[in-house]
């Protein structure tokens, strides 16, 4: 399924290491909202999606959540390189972190908890799904908006902008997915049975 083209979507090349930075950009790394739980939460339900658009458009997004999480892996790395011991010390949320994986790369939030499947759904139920993936492109693009309330660093801020985008673009996709799904559901009732798993209306509807 998956092809690996080796470099990034977009060029992560950041001069100046910044550990207070880089303690709030791990959170799209491994925070509630952030690539881990959009490639997870895509790739999983789309072996439940019953139309073939639905079910390729979740690959799509998912394969290239993945590209994302590289990218923010890559920030996070070169903003934690070569590290004195007086940066660290002068960074308590960095430090913290330091103190459990020095300066390699973990799946975690800003606020330390790290990353758990318990963030993210697959119900098998198409509009639950494809709803909760709405959400999720929002929550990231929030969490992207406010990355850049908070960074002054030019470097940073161009990789930034460009996921923040592609968030956009995605929220769109799946927008007109679901609107898509449901026109092949009941039209008189938006929602009256699950194609994913109901192979017949129920009888007494």
């Amino acid at each position: 399924m998956f092809v690996y083209e080796k470099k990034l979507q977009f060029p992560v090349k950041i001069a100046t290491p910044n550990p207070k930075l880089a303690a709030f950009i791990i959170s799209q790394y491994g925070g509630p909202d952030g690539e881990l739980g959009a490639s997870m939460r895509y790739l999983s339900q789309r072996y439940a999606m019953p139309y073939a658009e639905a079910k390729g458009l979740l690959t799509d997004i998912g394969t290239e959540e993945l590209s994302h999480l590289e990218m923010v892996a890559a920030i996070v790395h070169q903003l934690t390189r070569n590290l004195t011991d007086e940066q660290i010390k002068a960074n308590p949320n960095f430090a913290a972190y330091f103190v459990d994986h020095t300066a390699g790369v973990y799946p975690t939030a800003a606020s330390g908890f790290p990353w758990t499947a318990a963030s993210i759904q697959s119900t098998g139920d198409v509009i639950a799904d494809l709803t909760e993936d709405l959400a999720a492109e929002q929550k990231a693009r929030k969490t992207y908006d406010n990355i850049l309330r908070l960074s002054d660093d030019p470097d940073v801020n161009n990789v930034i902008r460009f996921l923040r985008e592609r968030e956009i673009v995605h929220y769109q996709r799946f927008g007109e997915c679901l609107r898509n799904v449901q026109e092949k559901m009941d039209q008189k009732n938006v929602y009256l049975y699950n194609p994913a798993f109901d192979k017949a209306r129920p009888a007494n509807s």
